[in-house]
């Protein structure tokens, strides 16, 4: 089997002194897992950095046996953000949440699509609270559709508006701009909180009922921000 495509570098592991087993996902055929030979070469090994986008033709003898990669560069996306370690760790939260959370080899262009948009965000100034939209949506895509919205109680609490949840354990507040889509929050404790009320649903919803946890990266990230 042979293929061209184009992707990008969600995860890469040494395979051995000169090559690494990559994930790659690509935009018709989901994420495939394959060998890059020389892939510890100076030559190669700085386009290969997680999160950038690459032109791929990959070879597999069949579909029981691991494949293997030979890549081009299409955009170096992650060296833009080197100096910044927040932004850093937030592309590899969003690469590490993707490898987790999907199948091999099951072609999805709607997250191919919140791929590409990923990197538009970071550019905003608001990026931290688009990219908490962002991994809703990437749950929303995968099935897993968090109607925060649905789960609330509209409330006044010293004159300003509150939502809290309808948990019958535990009532928690619900950042309004995780209701209010269009209200502004510069306020990083609040923006703390959706990431954290995102996560809880993570690991009750996807995470721990299939022996996953969180990426470590997407912690760190939070701890970034603290």
């Amino acid at each position: 089997m042979t293929w061209d495509d184009n992707g990008f570098l969600i995860h890469k592991n040494r395979y051995n002194e000169n090559s690494l087993i990559v994930d790659i996902f690509t935009k018709n055929y989901g994420k495939i897992t394959g060998i890059i030979f020389g892939g510890t070469s100076k030559k190669i090994k700085s386009y290969l950095q997680i999160g950038n986008r690459l032109h791929v033709n990959y070879h597999s003898k069949n579909n029981n046996n691991i494949g293997y990669f030979k890549i081009e560069i299409q955009e170096a996306l992650s060296p833009y953000y080197f100096e910044n370690s927040q932004k850093l760790l937030c592309i590899l939260s969003a690469m590490n949440l993707i490898k987790i959370l999907t199948a091999e080899s099951q072609k999805n262009v709607d997250i191919y699509n919140l791929l590409k948009n990923f990197y538009l965000l970071l550019r905003d100034d608001n990026w931290i609270k688009r990219y908490i939209f962002w991994e809703l949506e990437l749950l929303k895509v995968l099935g897993y559709d968090l109607e925060i919205e649905n789960l609330v109680d509209k409330k006044i609490i010293d004159n300003e508006v509150r939502y809290i949840s309808k948990s019958l354990n535990e009532k928690k507040i619900v950042p309004n701009f995780l209701i209010e889509k269009n209200k502004n929050s510069e306020d990083l404790d609040t923006l703390l909180s959706g990431l954290k009320l995102v996560g809880d649903y993570l690991d009750k919803t996807i995470l721990k009922p299939n022996n996953f946890t969180q990426p470590l990266s997407r912690l760190q990230f939070i701890n970034t921000l603290k």
